[in-house]
């Protein structure tokens, strides 16, 4: 194989597939470098994987809220033989396949900077090999799960999002640290499929502390209701499992320690660095690498180094890493040909806007933009309005019991959205129409003549028009 390309992707998750099509259908040859799985963590260890692991719980309290209709236990071997599906069995062949298809040239190993414009690759076999690429090389080396040094913590070898979403078997105890999405999001997976006792150690003060507060509150109160206890102002001092694979105790600051058969640690997330030879660029190793909105590397001379996803920082969601991919591969194109690179579409503006996100819950959380504190911290002209999703028809319609909440964030001088946040069953498919209205910027006034149709849970948008006044 060639050793000489126009691109070099180092990282075959989400994001680097993503750059190395883009800069292939803009006429440039690229190389894909991928020590593991290539598809990467989403595709085997997080939003695939979880996502099936949820959906059965999901649907079980969906057709609980249905009167007529009933359910019994959740077959777990069923749901794990499903998951294993998903992930194809944790074989990359057919995506490999794919992104040989593109055509790209795919170099299994660990791949490392080698100084400017090279990269080296340590191949399975124990041999190496030295790569060159005449533009760009593009770092997308995704994140790995950050475990605190708690004493006892590494040596009682918790479960990460790594873990959980592959777990084999369902414990009957579960204790997961944070309060995240991922906590929240394993918490009612793992206790829906069998862990009945679910204990969610949480250091603040509420759950899903980025968002809204009613969204965690609403995420606490279903946990209340189904037997997940939730313990807030938890600070874990040690942890303790004296036989490997056996039960495994957290010792909290206060409060009686908890033991459980597994233990998942889910308190946030950090480059994946270590390795990568940014030092041989002039970079430090032991943070993100910051990027200008074109994601080329700021501070490395030439112009050659990019950098997409979870590694620059600048967002841990697979989907915005994904669109920064694009705009990436397709900035590399244009440079590359001495075509003009500064148009809309070669410029990163949706993350200044506030991503989108979906916490598949029950209820699902969902918000774009901005929260309303963070709105006044920003200094915007800020007026809320917020609306109990349960009043609105379509919302009714679908079960009793349904309770959910929506919360608009409005800059007053511009009247255009800064943050839109839904918290309820199924409201993951209100949030593009949002992400809409907040990126495109669309005025009230205009927004008022986008009529949601009757009887859907869409027609929450009038409602909270009404409430501000239209």
């Amino acid at each position: 194989m060639p050793d000489e390309f126009d691109v070099i992707v180092i990282g075959a998750g989400p994001a680097g597939e993503n750059v190395a099509a883009r800069a292939v259908r803009g006429g440039l040859s690229a190389a894909v470098v991928e020590e593991n799985l290539v598809g990467g963590e989403c595709a085997y260890w997080a939003c695939v994987p979880s996502k099936a692991l949820l959906r059965p719980v999901d649907l079980a309290a969906e057709v609980r809220r249905v009167p007529g209709l009933s359910i019994g236990p959740i077959d777990a071997a069923a749901v794990l033989a499903r998951r294993d599906e998903t992930v194809s069995h944790y074989d990359d062949a057919g995506q490999v396949a794919w992104l040989e298809g593109v055509p790209a040239t795919f170099v299994r190993g660990r791949g490392s900077l080698d100084g400017p414009r090279r990269v080296r690759v340590q191949e399975p076999g124990g041999t190496s090999r030295s790569l060159t690429a005449r533009h760009a090389v593009v770092l997308a080396t995704g994140s790995v799960a950050a475990v605190p040094p708690v004493p006892g913590m590494a040596e009682a070898r918790p479960w990460t999002s790594h873990e959980v979403t592959a777990a084999k078997a369902i414990p009957g105890r579960l204790t997961v640290i944070g309060g995240g999405v991922v906590a929240c999001e394993m918490a009612q997976a793992m206790h829906g499929l069998g862990a009945a006792e679910t204990t969610v150690l949480v250091r603040g003060d509420r759950l899903l502390g980025r968002m809204e507060p009613f969204a965690g509150r609403l995420v606490a109160e279903e946990f209340a209701n189904v037997g997940i206890e939730v313990r807030m102002g938890a600070s874990v001092t040690r942890v303790e499992r004296p036989v490997p694979g056996g039960p495994v105790t957290v010792h909290l600051a206060s409060g009686p320690p908890v033991e459980a058969d597994e233990l998942l640690v889910a308190t946030g997330r950090r480059a994946a660095l270590a390795g990568v030879g940014l030092q041989s660029v002039g970079l430090a190793g032991d943070r993100p690498v910051e990027v200008d909105d074109s994601m080329r590397a700021t501070g490395v001379a030439g112009g050659w180094l990019y950098a997409v996803g979870d590694v620059n920082g600048r967002n841990l969601l697979t989907h915005m890493g994904k669109y920064q991919a694009r705009l990436c591969g397709d900035v590399i194109a244009a440079r590359a040909k001495g075509e003009p690179d500064d148009l809309p579409g070669l410029r990163d503006i949706g993350d200044g806007y506030g991503a989108p996100q979906v916490v598949f819950t029950d209820p699902q959380i969902c918000a774009v933009g901005r929260t309303e504190a963070l709105a006044r911290a920003e200094g915007f002209p800020v007026r809320t309005v917020e609306y109990d999703l349960g009043n609105v028809t379509g919302a009714y319609l679908l079960g009793d019991g349904y309770r959910g909440r929506a919360k608009a964030v409005v800059d007053t001088e511009r009247q255009v959205l800064l943050g839109v946040t839904f918290a309820g069953p199924d409201t993951a498919e209100l949030l593009h129409s949002a992400t809409i209205a907040v990126t495109a910027e669309v005025p009230l006034e205009r927004l008022w003549h986008a009529v949601p149709s009757f009887p859907t849970v869409s027609e929450v948008w009038l409602r909270l028009l009404e409430a501000y006044g239209l």
